[in-house]
Protein backbone atom coordinates (compact mmCIF):
# COMPACT_ATOMS: atom_id res chain seq x y z
CA UNK A 1 0.00 0.00 0.00
CA UNK A 2 1.00 3.12 -0.80
CA UNK A 3 2.25 5.63 2.17
CA UNK A 4 0.23 8.96 2.24
CA UNK A 5 2.51 11.48 0.97
CA UNK A 6 3.34 14.97 1.87
CA UNK A 7 5.29 17.67 -1.43
CA UNK A 8 6.51 21.15 0.02
CA UNK A 9 6.82 23.47 -2.78
CA UNK A 10 8.76 26.61 -0.81
CA UNK A 11 10.48 24.13 1.76
CA UNK A 12 11.67 26.35 4.06
CA UNK A 13 12.40 26.85 7.98
CA UNK A 14 8.11 26.04 8.26
CA UNK A 15 8.26 22.70 5.76
CA UNK A 16 11.42 21.46 8.05
CA UNK A 17 9.32 22.35 11.56
CA UNK A 18 6.64 20.30 10.49
CA UNK A 19 8.57 17.48 9.12
CA UNK A 20 9.20 15.41 12.66
CA UNK A 21 5.26 14.81 13.23
CA UNK A 22 4.72 13.97 10.11
CA UNK A 23 7.71 11.65 9.82
CA UNK A 24 7.06 10.04 12.78
CA UNK A 25 3.45 8.81 11.48
CA UNK A 26 5.05 7.27 8.52
CA UNK A 27 4.21 9.55 5.84
CA UNK A 28 6.85 10.28 3.21
CA UNK A 29 8.05 13.87 2.05
CA UNK A 30 9.19 15.80 -0.47
CA UNK A 31 10.81 18.83 -0.76
CA UNK A 32 10.83 21.50 -3.92
CA UNK A 33 13.61 24.20 -3.81
CA UNK A 34 15.92 25.93 -5.72
CA UNK A 35 18.67 24.85 -3.90
CA UNK A 36 17.55 20.97 -2.46
CA UNK A 37 21.25 20.42 -0.96
CA UNK A 38 19.97 22.31 2.16
CA UNK A 39 16.89 20.07 3.05
CA UNK A 40 17.30 17.88 5.75
CA UNK A 41 17.44 14.04 5.82
CA UNK A 42 13.76 12.71 6.01
CA UNK A 43 13.02 14.59 2.77
CA UNK A 44 13.42 13.59 -1.12
CA UNK A 45 14.39 16.31 -2.84
CA UNK A 46 13.74 17.79 -5.78
CA UNK A 47 14.95 20.72 -7.50
CA UNK A 48 12.43 23.24 -8.88
CA UNK A 49 11.62 26.89 -8.18
CA UNK A 50 7.80 27.82 -8.65
CA UNK A 51 8.18 30.41 -10.68
CA UNK A 52 9.77 27.97 -13.42
CA UNK A 53 6.89 25.88 -14.53
CA UNK A 54 9.32 23.79 -16.58
CA UNK A 55 10.95 23.20 -13.38
CA UNK A 56 7.45 21.33 -11.57
CA UNK A 57 7.35 18.39 -14.34
CA UNK A 58 7.93 15.97 -11.63
CA UNK A 59 5.02 16.50 -9.68
CA UNK A 60 2.40 13.95 -11.78
CA UNK A 61 4.90 11.31 -11.36
CA UNK A 62 5.52 11.71 -7.58
CA UNK A 63 1.58 11.88 -7.06
CA UNK A 64 1.60 13.73 -3.63
CA UNK A 65 -1.16 12.88 -1.58
CA UNK A 66 -1.03 16.32 0.27
CA UNK A 67 1.04 19.43 -1.06
CA UNK A 68 1.77 22.15 0.90
CA UNK A 69 2.28 25.86 -0.65
CA UNK A 70 5.04 28.08 0.92
CA UNK A 71 5.04 30.96 -1.82
CA UNK A 72 6.70 33.83 -0.63
CA UNK A 73 6.45 37.16 -2.43
CA UNK A 74 9.83 38.10 -4.91
CA UNK A 75 9.79 41.39 -4.23
CA UNK A 76 7.60 43.83 -1.50
CA UNK A 77 5.61 45.20 -4.36
CA UNK A 78 2.42 44.31 -6.44
CA UNK A 79 4.63 42.75 -9.32
CA UNK A 80 6.68 40.16 -6.20
CA UNK A 81 3.24 39.31 -4.42
CA UNK A 82 1.47 38.65 -8.44
CA UNK A 83 4.49 36.59 -9.03
CA UNK A 84 5.49 35.54 -5.71
CA UNK A 85 1.43 34.30 -5.09
CA UNK A 86 -0.99 34.31 -8.02
CA UNK A 87 1.69 33.58 -10.73
CA UNK A 88 2.93 30.90 -8.63
CA UNK A 89 -0.25 29.10 -8.14
CA UNK A 90 -1.47 29.38 -12.00
CA UNK A 91 2.17 27.40 -12.59
CA UNK A 92 1.54 24.81 -10.33
CA UNK A 93 -1.55 24.03 -11.21
CA UNK A 94 -0.35 23.87 -14.95
CA UNK A 95 2.26 21.28 -13.49
CA UNK A 96 -0.12 19.08 -11.78
CA UNK A 97 -1.64 17.54 -14.77
CA UNK A 98 -3.88 14.02 -14.03
CA UNK A 99 -2.46 14.39 -10.37
CA UNK A 100 -5.27 15.05 -8.26
CA UNK A 101 -3.76 15.66 -4.15
CA UNK A 102 -6.56 14.82 -1.62
CA UNK A 103 -5.67 18.06 0.05
CA UNK A 104 -3.43 20.97 -0.44
CA UNK A 105 -2.73 23.59 2.41
CA UNK A 106 -2.14 27.44 1.58
CA UNK A 107 -0.05 29.36 3.54
CA UNK A 108 -1.53 32.44 3.34
CA UNK A 109 -1.46 35.57 6.23
CA UNK A 110 -3.88 37.35 7.89
CA UNK A 111 -2.77 40.44 6.35
CA UNK A 112 -5.84 39.34 3.81
CA UNK A 113 -8.67 40.89 6.21
CA UNK A 114 -9.82 43.89 6.16
CA UNK A 115 -10.17 45.31 9.74
CA UNK A 116 -7.73 48.34 10.09
CA UNK A 117 -9.54 49.35 13.90
CA UNK A 118 -8.40 47.21 16.42
CA UNK A 119 -11.57 44.87 16.05
CA UNK A 120 -11.56 41.08 16.29
CA UNK A 121 -11.49 38.85 13.19
CA UNK A 122 -11.82 35.11 12.21
CA UNK A 123 -11.95 33.01 9.71
CA UNK A 124 -15.12 34.54 7.91
CA UNK A 125 -14.39 38.26 8.10
CA UNK A 126 -13.69 40.46 4.95
CA UNK A 127 -10.82 40.50 2.85
CA UNK A 128 -9.08 43.07 1.84
CA UNK A 129 -10.30 45.04 -1.22
CA UNK A 130 -7.71 48.04 -1.80
CA UNK A 131 -4.29 46.63 -0.67
CA UNK A 132 -2.60 44.81 -3.71
CA UNK A 133 -0.49 41.91 -1.54
CA UNK A 134 -3.47 41.10 -0.05
CA UNK A 135 -5.33 40.80 -3.11
CA UNK A 136 -2.35 38.46 -4.56
CA UNK A 137 -3.11 36.63 -1.86
CA UNK A 138 -6.46 36.47 -2.68
CA UNK A 139 -6.47 35.56 -5.82
CA UNK A 140 -3.92 32.90 -5.78
CA UNK A 141 -6.11 31.19 -3.11
CA UNK A 142 -9.35 31.23 -5.22
CA UNK A 143 -6.97 29.75 -8.08
CA UNK A 144 -6.16 26.79 -5.99
CA UNK A 145 -9.56 26.32 -4.03
CA UNK A 146 -11.46 25.91 -7.70
CA UNK A 147 -9.44 23.26 -8.87
CA UNK A 148 -8.13 21.38 -5.72
CA UNK A 149 -9.71 20.79 -2.11
CA UNK A 150 -7.83 23.78 -0.62
CA UNK A 151 -7.49 24.55 3.08
CA UNK A 152 -5.85 28.31 3.80
CA UNK A 153 -3.89 29.09 6.83
CA UNK A 154 -3.58 32.77 7.25
CA UNK A 155 -0.56 33.05 9.47
CA UNK A 156 0.21 35.88 11.73
CA UNK A 157 3.78 37.20 12.12
CA UNK A 158 5.51 34.03 12.83
CA UNK A 159 8.26 35.04 15.37
CA UNK A 160 11.44 33.08 17.03
CA UNK A 161 14.56 33.86 15.40
CA UNK A 162 16.91 34.83 18.16
CA UNK A 163 18.49 36.95 15.87
CA UNK A 164 15.72 38.40 14.20
CA UNK A 165 14.98 42.11 13.51
CA UNK A 166 12.72 42.98 16.14
CA UNK A 167 15.02 42.20 19.00
CA UNK A 168 18.09 43.81 17.52
CA UNK A 169 15.97 47.27 16.99
CA UNK A 170 15.07 46.55 20.70
CA UNK A 171 18.74 45.93 21.52
CA UNK A 172 19.62 49.21 20.11
CA UNK A 173 16.70 50.74 22.50
CA UNK A 174 14.23 51.65 19.16
CA UNK A 175 10.72 50.71 20.90
CA UNK A 176 7.47 51.40 20.07
CA UNK A 177 5.13 54.66 21.19
CA UNK A 178 2.39 53.50 23.03
CA UNK A 179 0.67 56.72 21.24
CA UNK A 180 -0.83 55.67 18.25
CA UNK A 181 -1.09 51.95 19.12
CA UNK A 182 -1.94 49.34 17.49
CA UNK A 183 -2.68 45.48 17.99
CA UNK A 184 -0.25 42.83 16.50
CA UNK A 185 -0.67 38.98 16.27
CA UNK A 186 1.99 36.34 16.27
CA UNK A 187 2.67 32.60 16.20
CA UNK A 188 6.21 30.73 17.34
CA UNK A 189 7.33 29.37 14.26
CA UNK A 190 7.40 25.93 16.43
CA UNK A 191 3.75 26.41 16.42
CA UNK A 192 3.47 27.04 12.71
CA UNK A 193 5.12 24.37 11.94
CA UNK A 194 3.37 22.27 14.40
CA UNK A 195 -0.27 23.12 12.85
CA UNK A 196 0.42 22.67 9.68
CA UNK A 197 1.63 18.72 10.20
CA UNK A 198 -1.38 18.65 12.94
CA UNK A 199 -3.95 19.36 9.69
CA UNK A 200 -2.42 16.86 7.64
CA UNK A 201 -2.81 14.47 10.11
CA UNK A 202 -6.18 15.10 10.78
CA UNK A 203 -7.20 15.15 7.39
CA UNK A 204 -5.49 11.93 6.70
CA UNK A 205 -7.61 10.24 9.74
CA UNK A 206 -10.67 11.51 8.46
CA UNK A 207 -10.72 9.67 4.99
CA UNK A 208 -12.38 12.06 3.69
CA UNK A 209 -12.27 15.81 1.72
CA UNK A 210 -14.77 17.39 4.62
CA UNK A 211 -12.32 16.91 7.35
CA UNK A 212 -10.75 20.46 7.65
CA UNK A 213 -12.52 23.80 7.32
CA UNK A 214 -11.55 25.69 4.24
CA UNK A 215 -9.56 28.07 6.11
CA UNK A 216 -7.88 28.47 9.80
CA UNK A 217 -6.58 31.59 11.31
CA UNK A 218 -2.81 30.53 12.44
CA UNK A 219 -2.11 33.02 15.32
CA UNK A 220 -1.65 32.65 18.97
CA UNK A 221 -4.19 33.15 21.90
CA UNK A 222 -3.14 36.82 23.11
CA UNK A 223 -3.18 39.52 20.55
CA UNK A 224 -1.53 42.77 22.51
CA UNK A 225 -0.43 46.00 22.22
CA UNK A 226 2.80 45.99 19.95
CA UNK A 227 4.36 49.03 22.46
CA UNK A 228 3.01 46.97 25.04
CA UNK A 229 5.20 43.50 23.55
CA UNK A 230 8.42 45.39 23.01
CA UNK A 231 8.70 47.08 26.21
CA UNK A 232 7.96 43.67 28.35
CA UNK A 233 11.15 42.35 26.27
CA UNK A 234 13.49 45.20 26.60
CA UNK A 235 12.90 45.03 30.57
CA UNK A 236 13.66 40.87 29.84
CA UNK A 237 16.41 42.03 27.59
CA UNK A 238 17.86 44.84 30.28
CA UNK A 239 17.63 47.71 27.60
CA UNK A 240 17.05 51.20 28.33
CA UNK A 241 14.66 52.70 25.90
CA UNK A 242 16.63 55.39 23.46
CA UNK A 243 14.50 58.81 23.48
CA UNK A 244 11.05 58.87 23.24
CA UNK A 245 10.26 55.81 20.80
CA UNK A 246 9.84 55.21 17.96
CA UNK A 247 6.71 55.00 15.46
CA UNK A 248 7.73 51.47 14.62
CA UNK A 249 6.83 50.04 11.10
CA UNK A 250 4.05 47.55 11.48
CA UNK A 251 4.59 44.06 9.32
CA UNK A 252 1.02 44.67 7.85
CA UNK A 253 -1.49 47.33 7.42
CA UNK A 254 -4.07 48.04 9.65
CA UNK A 255 -4.44 46.35 13.65
CA UNK A 256 -6.60 43.61 14.13
CA UNK A 257 -6.82 40.97 16.77
CA UNK A 258 -6.55 38.03 15.63
CA UNK A 259 -9.62 34.87 16.69
CA UNK A 260 -7.60 31.25 16.88
CA UNK A 261 -11.08 29.65 17.97
CA UNK A 262 -11.11 27.66 15.06
CA UNK A 263 -7.51 26.71 15.78
CA UNK A 264 -8.00 25.45 19.22
CA UNK A 265 -11.45 23.40 18.44
CA UNK A 266 -9.45 21.72 15.79
CA UNK A 267 -7.55 19.88 18.86
CA UNK A 268 -4.35 21.45 18.05
CA UNK A 269 -2.54 22.82 21.32
CA UNK A 270 -0.37 25.57 21.15
CA UNK A 271 3.37 25.50 22.74
CA UNK A 272 3.71 29.27 23.17
CA UNK A 273 0.04 30.65 23.75
CA UNK A 274 1.12 33.91 24.34
CA UNK A 275 4.02 36.41 23.49
CA UNK A 276 5.59 36.13 27.09
CA UNK A 277 5.88 31.93 26.82
CA UNK A 278 6.87 32.69 23.00
CA UNK A 279 9.35 34.86 23.68
CA UNK A 280 10.94 34.04 26.69
CA UNK A 281 12.15 30.49 24.34
CA UNK A 282 13.30 32.41 22.36
CA UNK A 283 15.41 35.28 24.52
CA UNK A 284 16.71 31.50 26.23
CA UNK A 285 17.95 30.71 22.72
CA UNK A 286 20.25 34.05 22.40
CA UNK A 287 24.10 33.83 22.12
CA UNK A 288 24.76 37.28 21.76
CA UNK A 289 23.01 40.50 22.16
CA UNK A 290 23.02 43.17 18.65
CA UNK A 291 25.06 46.45 19.89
Amino acid sequence: MKRDSVLFLGSGDLAQRAAGALLEAGMTLAGARRDPARLPAGFQPFAADYLQPTTLGFIPDLNPSYIVTCFKPTTRDLAGYRAGFADASRNLLAALGSCQPRRLLFVSSTRVFAEQGGGWVTEDSPRADSDPAALAMIEAEQLLAAAVPTTAIYFSGIYGDPQGRLLSRIGRGELAVAEPGYFSNRIHRDDAGAFIAHLLLMDRAANDHGSLAPAYIGSDSTPALQHEVEHWLAEQMGVTPSGEGIAAPRMSPGHKRCNNSLLRASGFELRYPDYRSGYAAVLGQRTTLPE
